[in-house]
């Protein structure tokens, strides 16, 4: 079992590797490094781009709202952790994506850490078998997104297999909670030169991150987008679910337009579920991840909780 496990592992970071020397010459020269706000260590260009966002004014569409449209490249590899983490084989490594706490560091509950260490080496992660990744980790969970508007809906496209979002900003309310997405129902506003995105009604099947953080069907997580430059936008999104964390907390990264007009954002093709993959993981005991409910969460909590009390009288 053991030999297997590590022969798939071993297979698995090869490709990453090769993939990524493949990719890299025409990727590295694909975005535009000038910028006020050229630090792309995550606090430092969230306080930058904060200071920045007040003088800036934006380029318009035909309706008056800030023009995004283009290819943007996100910054930072939150996707293999939202904490500080050092470069690895397999990692890019990075500075932590969280800037609210100032100290980096996820506001997680007890029990919802020792889920988290219990979440990695147990299940799949859900990019592993082709499932969509949810929000916010669709915003960087692969490197090349291209925004596109037209009046009343915000369109962004990635790289990863059937994570496109269509955002209304008509104004509509959300989706009964009853129904439970993918990547959530996302209404979009605009508040000033800022489209705020609010998603709820996740089907909550992936994590944040690849060390296992999780949220439930319950968050609600508000995204940000703001460009303080004609090539640089200040990404911010807060994840509130108070089932799983201690207060909501905020994580913040930059985007950096394209400099190649022909540049295209090609799909990283794979099935849904990804069958073949997915008997591969199970066959050396990993298993798939359920997703977890909010109602689930609080009964876990309370149990925790529960223990914890019990082992503190006994240690009286």
């Amino acid at each position: 079992m053991r030999s297997r496990l590590l022969k798939l592992a071993g297979g698995l970071i090869g490709a990453l590797i090769l993939a990524s020397l493949m990719h890299a010459p025409a990727r590295a020269q694909s975005w535009v490094t000038d910028s006020v706000c050229p630090d792309d260590a995550h606090l430092e260009f969230h306080r930058c781009a904060l200071r920045a966002a007040r003088n800036y004014d934006p380029p318009r569409t035909v309706d008056g709202v800030p023009d995004m449209q283009g290819i943007w490249r996100r910054r930072g590899a939150m996707h293999e952790s939202l904490q500080a983490h050092p470069r690895t084989i397999d990692d890019a490594g990075g500075t932590s994506g969280v800037v609210d706490p100032a100290d980096g560091f996820v506001p997680i509950q007890d029990w919802a850490e020792a889920k988290r260490r219990y979440n990695r080496p147990a299940y799949v992660h859900h990019n592993a078998i082709c499932r969509l990744s949810g929000v916010p980790v669709t915003m960087y969970m692969t490197g090349t997104y291209q925004f596109m508007q037209i009046p009343g809906t915000f369109f962004i496209q990635g790289e990863e297999s059937h994570a496109f979002r269509t955002v209304p900003l008509d104004g509509r309310k959300h989706i009964g909670e009853d129904i439970k997405l993918w990547n959530g129902d996302s209404i979009g506003r605009w508040e000033g030169n800022a489209l705020v995105i609010e998603t709820r009604n996740q089907a909550a099947k992936s994590w944040l991150d690849q060390r296992g953080r999780f949220f439930t069907d319950e968050a609600v997580v508000t995204e940000r987008f703001t460009m303080i430059d004609a090539n640089t936008i200040h990404y911010q999104a807060t994840i509130e679910d108070p089932n799983v964390f201690t207060r909501p907390f905020t994580i913040a990264t930059a985007y950096r337009r394209s400099t190649v007009e022909s540049f295209e954002v090609w799909e990283e093709a794979c099935h849904e579920n990804n069958d073949f993959a997915k008997q591969q993981f199970l066959n050396v005991g990993y298993e798939i991840y359920p997703g977890i409910t909010g109602e689930e969460a609080r009964r876990l909590s309370a149990a925790w909780d529960l223990e914890e009390a019990e082992l503190e009288e006994l240690g009286r």
